[in-house]
């Protein structure tokens, strides 16, 4: 039988440069093949050679058939033929496959009334359908993107891909933002409604964990090339080249297997606390619909208390929305609590009216506290170079001394090459730009390190590297730690304490060994079932 998509001495360049080396495999109809590799392998680029969505400027030769037929090469007009029809694709992020004018029904409608030739109320109707197969309700069709969840989203997309019953489905990295419980959600869906299509789907990822829960077959890729394919259980039990021994090994221990890894000793800590919370909620105000109506509240953070042990690693963990990230703000005084009292250092912030720059001013005057943020690149001036960008709150708290020699100590305390100093962020890689970020928030020598999702964007080998370097800066500079995740893996090598949060509140508390062994409640529970693992348990 001919396969459904064969791929043949694929080859992508790009100014001289070559991000797919004569790269081939074959897929055969109602098959689930997944690409691993960490960011540069040449997943994505071989996804839109095949899709035929190269960008401008990058050429690919070889061959790709589809059913037998060749459509390498061919013109865009060909190409929009092929594409929603044949074959489709769901990408990272929805909000940049989304129309954000459009309602989500119109959107998830728009390929049946072009493909399928459908009248606007049989494509509305028909789009309805679709959107309950993805677990949306019937009002969701009049949402508007920004008005749906990540998850919500990431449904939406999956059903505007499968609109028109294609054979294909390539889905490029579909679920790396989300959380472990919405994320092993989207899953489901995709494996589900792909297999009640007969449709084929090629998953791209460099979460291993997640290929193991919804491939068949595995094709590794390294610097362009295909070093490795096998099927999933007996390649990631035992890989036979040695990149793929290195990617399994990055993986962490909870996602190995179903029962729990025991942890590291934890280390005594101390009585003192550098971080008091009693009481804290946080409110925000939306605007208001309409002048008769209220404006309407977030409860962000709802009447949390909590201790940060000087010494510790105390992990914050919960799903997006939980009030991780404003928890983190309101301890570093970039937030001011609605209600309640934080306490750092054993000195109350306190704000005063007006610009909210006082207590957050005098925290970060003080050198007891900084921040390491999910997105270097947000954070860091691409105007600016790498040892400026270092330097630079040394500069503003004022703090003397020789600034180039101590750039040049934190530089090589991260374990940056020597000249990283005067390259830009956008000329590193994203491990690289993390550690500049980490680099820069040690320059004034705090005391107590927030860390927030500093590692949810990164490859498996790249996010184990930088667990490493935060857990040996900890020790080595006596530092106390906040690290907040959505993952429970990560935060399974890193923590000491764990606290778990649902809508705003503490639902759990207490050593990281125990939370991980003996969860007390359901929603820890949840979280802990929902982390993919190498033995594909996480959608049996």
């Amino acid at each position: 039988m001919t396969p459904l998509l064969e791929v043949r001495d694929l080859t992508v360049v790009a100014g001289g440069a070559v991000l797919v080396d004569h790269a081939g495999f074959t897929l055969e109809a109602g098959g689930r093949a997944g690409i691993i590799g960490e960011s540069g392998a040449g997943k994505t680029m071989t996804a839109l050679a095949v899709m035929g969505l190269l960008p401008d400027g990058v050429e690919a030769t070889g061959s790709v058939l589809l059913r037998g037929e060749e459509i390498l090469g061919r013109t865009d007009k060909d190409m929009a033929a092929w594409r929603g029809r044949s074959m489709s694709m769901v990408f990272q992020e929805p909000m940049t496959a989304l129309n954000p004018v459009m309602r989500i029904g119109r959107q998830v409608a728009e390929p049946l009334r072009i493909h399928g030739e459908m009248s606007r109320a049989a494509a509305d109707s028909a789009a309805v359908e679709l959107l309950g197969s993805v677990g949306l309700e019937e009002r969701r069709a009049g949402s508007f993107p920004h008005e749906l969840s990540g998850g919500q989203r990431q449904r939406a997309v999956i059903a505007m891909a499968l609109a028109c019953g294609p054979d294909l489905v390539i889905a490029d990295e579909p679920t790396t933002a989300l959380d472990s419980t919405v994320q092993a959600q989207v899953l489901r869906v995709l494996r589900d409604q792909v297999a009640a299509r007969g449709a084929a789907l090629v998953l791209i990822t460099h979460d291993l964990p997640v290929v193991a829960s919804m491939a068949e077959e595995v094709i590794v890729m390294a610097d362009g090339a295909i070093v490795e394919t096998g099927r999933a259980r007996e390649l990631f039990r035992a890989p036979a080249h040695e990149h793929t021994r290195r990617l399994v090994s990055a993986v962490p221990p909870m996602s190995r297997a179903a029962t729990v890894p025991p942890r590291r000793a934890e280390p005594t800590q101390s009585d003192d606390n550098i971080v008091e919370m009693r009481g804290v909620s946080k409110l925000y105000r939306l605007r208001k619909r309409s002048f008769a109506e209220p404006a309407p509240q977030i409860r962000a953070v709802d009447e949390v208390s909590l201790d940060v042990r000087r010494g510790e690693t105390l992990a914050i963990v919960g799903e997006s929305g939980s009030g991780k990230s404003t928890l983190a703000r309101l301890m570093m005084g970039l937030e001011r609590p609605t209600a309640g009292g934080v306490a750092v250092d054993g000195a109350p912030l306190r704000f005063e009216r007006g610009p909210r720059v006082g207590a957050g001013r005098r925290l970060r005057g003080a050198r007891v506290a900084q921040m390491v943020f999910q997105d270097p690149m947000g954070s860091l001036d691409p105007r600016m170079s790498v040892g400026d960008a270092v330097a630079e709150p040394l500069r503003s708290l004022k703090i003397g001394g020789d600034h180039g020699r101590r750039v040049r100590e934190l530089l090589a305390a991260v374990s940056l090459p020597e000249g990283a100093g005067r390259r830009y962020p956008h000329e590193l890689s994203g491990g690289q730009r993390q550690r500049i970020a980490i680099a820069r928030a040690l320059a004034p020598g705090p005391s107590l390190l927030i860390a927030d999702e500093p590692v949810s964007a990164l490859d498996m080998s790249v996010q184990a590297v930088t667990l490493d370097l935060l857990d040996r800066l900890k020790r080595e500079l006596a530092l106390t730690m906040v690290f907040i995740s959505h993952d429970l893996s990560v935060i399974h090598e890193i923590s000491d304490r764990v606290v778990v949060l649902q809508r705003g509140r503490v639902v759990e508390s207490g050593p990281a060994g125990s939370v991980f062994a003996d969860p007390r409640e359901r929603h820890t529970r949840d979280l802990l079932a929902a982390i993919p693992r190498l033995d594909g348990g996480l959608l049996d």
